[in-house]
């Protein structure tokens, strides 16, 4: 406790943000006010991503630990993709954390005050950085410590989005689709009304209504005869629904899901190699990340693969360069060829591995 009472303060100072019921309320309204700025995070198109992020992660394979559990992938893989960073305090299981704050020495954490999440309010800790795990994607130069999510980097197309699908919810709750205005003659109240009734479950049937074009007492005769106006409002000028288009598009990329894939004409070979660009330009990197930072607090290497369990590769291709491979062994043996010299030749052309 005396070194981390050194690298905090003599006086340790509890933080402002924690786990109580305070604070929860504080980060919903938070969330919420996020959300409204730009963020976006409840719309269906960031939670797709995410969910993929999510499958993608808990489905990797990891060798050289037990403590990272599929069900700790996925936790991780969440925050990632929503936070930008995902913490976890090392004991004998890793224990995810919501809350914390760190101390720094060249760039690189010393320690750490996480809050411990638990029902009815969590506890505080203060540990020093070799037991935690701190997960990071897109660090900024700036502060390498923290990690930045993908709706953080692309603050102004997600708050278009979240602009939009409000906006176009609020034009399907309250408009007034499919409603048209019936001129009519003059007339009491109560044949109004009748009228309006009659024209109820007539679908298909011709109804005969008397006309507008009516002269009384040597009156101005109307110009137009009866002819009802739509007052469906008219999207197509706005361009709303293009906009939105675009705008999910956009957040599919910044998630590095292409957007080809959720078209309405997409096809199997057009998905599969959507799931390979996920999977090895996405997924695998941060993948690579995750092994780097708990082989260094576990002191043992930590392999992570997400591409062999997401089949995330040609499999007719590796068939074919398999045969071609063997073939070419064989070949070569039939030649006579130095061992040396095969193994230099298939070094040169990547297959070492």
């Amino acid at each position: 406790m005396g070194l981390l009472q050194r690298i905090f303060g003599g006086q340790e100072t509890r933080s402002a943000s924690g786990t109580g019921y305070t604070s929860q309320i504080m980060a919903a309204r938070e969330a919420y006010i996020a959300g409204r700025l730009g963020l976006g995070d409840l719309t269906a198109t960031v939670q797709t991503c995410v969910s993929l992020w999510e499958g993608g992660l808990a489905l990797a394979d990891v060798k050289g630990t037990d403590l990272l559990t599929r069900h700790d992938m996925a936790i991780a893989a969440r925050a990632l993709a929503l936070r930008g960073e995902a913490l976890f305090l090392s004991r004998d299981r890793l224990i995810p954390i919501i809350d914390w704050d760190l101390s720094t020495r060249n760039s690189v954490p010393r320690a750490y005050r996480v809050s411990v999440p638990e029902i009815g309010g969590g506890r505080s800790e203060t540990v020093l950085a070799g037991e935690v795990m701190h997960f990071r994607v897109a660090p900024d130069p700036g502060a390498p410590w923290t990690g930045q999510a993908p709706l953080r980097r692309a603050q102004l197309t997600a708050g278009l989005l979240h602009t939009l699908e409000s906006a176009l919810a609020e034009v399907y709750e309250n408009a007034p689709l499919g409603s048209q205005v019936v001129p009519f003659p003059e007339s009491g109240d109560v044949d109004l009304e009748t009228m309006g009734h009659g024209f109820r479950r007539r679908r298909g049937r011709v109804l005969l209504r008397e006309s507008v074009n009516v002269s009384a007492a040597g009156g101005p005769v109307p110009q137009q005869d009866w002819k009802p106006q739509q007052v469906t409002p008219d999207l197509q000028g706005s361009q709303a629904v293009q906009s939105l288009a675009e705008a999910r598009a956009a957040i599919f990329a910044a998630f590095g899901v292409l957007p080809a894939m959720f078209a309405t004409n997409a096809q199997g070979p057009l998905v599969r190699e959507a799931q390979r660009h996920l999977a090895q330009w996405v997924l695998q990197p941060i993948a690579q990340l995750m092994a780097e930072e708990a082989s260094a607090k576990l002191a043992s290497a930590v392999t992570i693969d997400v591409v062999r369990p997401a089949q995330a590769f040609d499999a007719g291709g590796r068939a074919r360069a398999f045969g071609a491979m063997v073939t070419a062994l064989t070949q070569a043996k039939e030649a006579g060829l130095d061992p040396q010299a095969v193994e230099d030749a298939l070094s040169f052309i990547d297959w070492a591995d």
